[in-house]
Formats: structure tokens, sequence, C-alpha cells
């Protein structure tokens, strides 16, 4: 007779992957609404409001930077919530789903341009047309939740170990802490 075990098995949490991946879809609207060359509703300028002008490229590039910092930024704050129960695989999901809602925001924007933009004639150079000059800028959706997500676990981390310190009076604590401190003998 053979004894089966079962084993255990836990629901993957698919909503961190989805989430992150399906906020990328407002992401790209709203960068093909911010950024010279799109909608331009960030600056109004008539200037920089067609790609032939070379001033564009860089402004349209970092705006779409500045939305993924932030959203990396966000999404750090959920995944370092305390009652996750398997951090890590949440943390892996969660940059995942950064990386696929970074290329869909990238997307996203690109066909809002052709869609809803005016033609563009790409003859002279292809950043005529809305687009990402640099492709390196997707990476920092994923490395803006990585850093976020590291920064704010040394914060917790620190925060409970001047928790620990503060009644106890035979280590030194920590930096702005009223416990008092002992000499050490050497």
């Amino acid at each position: 007779m053979t004894l089966r075990t079962r084993r255990r098995s836990f629901p993957m949490p698919r909503t961190v992957f989805v989430t992150a991946a399906a906020a990328g879809l407002p992401v790209g609207l709203l960068w093909w609404l911010l950024a010279p060359g799109g909608l331009n509703l960030l600056t109004r300028d008539p200037s920089l409001a067609v790609g032939t002008n070379p001033q564009v490229w860089l402004p349209r590039d970092l705006t779409l930077a500045g939305l993924f910092i932030f959203s990396g930024c966000l999404l750090a704050v959920f995944l370092t919530d305390k009652t996750r129960g398997f951090p890590q695989r949440d943390l892996m999901l969660g940059l995942a789903g950064a990386l696929v809602g970074a290329l869909l925001a990238w997307q996203t924007g690109i066909l809002a341009a052709r869609w809803f933009g005016a033609p563009a004639d790409t003859s002279a150079n292809a950043s005529v047309a809305f687009s990402l000059r640099s492709v390196a800028v997707v990476l920092l959706w994923p490395g803006a939740t990585a850093a976020a997500v590291f920064i704010i676990s040394l914060l917790n981390l620190s925060k409970q170990g001047q928790d620990r310190t503060d009644g106890h009076t035979g280590s030194a604590p920590f930096t702005g802490s009223t416990a008092p401190m002992r000499k050490m003998d050497r």
C-alpha cells in the first residue's frame, strides 16, 4: 500500500503581475497626453508640439522616464506591504509585471499617437513620429521598483532595529534614540 501525501499548494497571486502589467495601458496613454510631440499637455508650448523639432525628442523620453519612476515607486509601496505571505515571489512577479507594463506603456503611447495624433512625415528621421528614442527607458519601471523596495525594506529594518535598541541599554542606540549609551572598554 502506498501512502500519498498531498503537497499543499498555494495559489499564485497573479494579481500582482496582472495589475502591474495592466497599469502600462494608462501610463502609455498618459505619456502621449503629457509628452512634447504628443498632445503636449505638460508644456503647452506650440514649438514643442511637433516631432520635427529635435528639441522635443529628449523631453518626450524623459516624460516617459518620469512616469515609469513614479509607477515603480508606487508599485514598491504595494509590494512592501507587511501582510504579504510570500514577499520574494510577489517581488519577482511585480518586477516581471513592471517590465511587461513598461513595454505595454511604450506601445500604447505609440498607438495613441497613430490613432489620435496628426500624421508625421518620417522621411527625414524616424524620431519625428511619436516614439521612444532610448529603449533603455523601459528598464526604469522595474529598476525603480527594485530600488524602492530595497530602500523601503532597509528603512523598515532600521526602524525595527531602533525599536529593539530603545528599550535595551546594552547596545549603542541609533541616531536620534533616547536610549542611554554605555562606555566601551578597550
